[in-house]
């Protein structure tokens, strides 16, 4: 949704269940203009769901998954969408899939690949395709996990930086929650604060700084860049009550990362 309000036609390659989420799911995509012509149903299991409980200041106090329809997205499915898949600019795949799901997108397609880890738990199942990532958004916990080193400090946020980026990543981009990102590729690093903004509920926010990522990728924009606008799409999302904010467009996340200073770089 965050990738057709920044102007990203999108198609999304999922699993749905027969039930009534899954209705309200299908519906909600063809209003916001997302493709859903290869999603599978599968009228025998329940729809995904993902139950996420805010503190008094908008944080994650407690959250709960049901994902197991997740296992029906398989090598299978995704090779009879190859033709689907090959013809997209970009593809963007998260840990919530099985680790061959993501083995076959890594090895078969031509796409820049972009990948959100999820969890810490889930996130070694990105491990043995590090190599063929464009670009990995994982959070400290994330990247602590997929580098086994502790991140205390800056120098050990660099080092799992530069562990990612020596295991094959192009961009990484590790989420500092209100500190802002750590942005690095293999010619800078760079540190930025988050953007201003009126917080109601961090639900979504990093969603919807994938969605940034990726539509700067298309528009050829440079490290920095990406990243600023990232954060700027996060903090536009931050401002709504839903996962989605229609209030988000390329536009206003343009003018808002334009405002974003540099806290600092090697």
């Amino acid at each position: 949704h965050d990738l057709a309000l920044l102007g990203v036609p999108t198609q999304l390659l999922t699993a749905l269940g027969g039930d009534a989420p899954a209705r309200r799911l299908a519906a909600l995509c063809r209003e916001a203009g997302v493709g859903l012509e290869a999603a599978l149903r599968c009228p025998d299991l329940p729809t995904s769901t993902y139950l996420y409980i805010a503190g008094p200041g908008g944080e994650m106090a407690l959250a709960l998954s049901d994902m197991e329809l997740c296992r029906r997205i398989t090598p299978d499915y995704l090779a009879a969408h190859a033709a689907l898949l090959q013809s997209a600019a970009a593809v963007v795949v998260d840990a919530n899939i099985p680790a061959e799901s993501i083995a076959w997108l890594a090895e078969n397609l031509r796409a820049p690949l972009f990948a959100d880890p999820v969890s810490a738990a889930k996130a070694p199942r990105l491990l043995p395709v590090l190599g063929r990532l464009h670009t990995l958004k994982p959070n400290v916990l994330e990247a602590a996990r997929l580098t086994g080193i502790r991140i205390t400090d800056r120098e050990s946020l660099y080092a799992a930086a530069d562990a990612l980026l020596a295991a094959g990543v192009r961009r990484v981009f590790i989420s500092l929650g209100v500190h802002g990102v750590l942005a690095a590729d293999k010619r800078r690093r760079v540190l930025l604060p988050c953007a201003p903004a009126a917080r109601v509920s961090a639900t979504g926010c990093g969603d919807a700084f994938m969605a940034a990522l990726v539509r700067a990728e298309l528009d050829g924009a440079p490290l920095q860049t990406a990243a600023r606008l990232g954060l700027a799409a996060a903090a536009v999302a931050m401002e709504g009550p839903d996962a989605v904010n229609p209030r988000l467009d390329y536009p206003t996340v343009c003018a808002r990362a334009a405002q974003i200073g540099e806290k600092g770089g090697a």
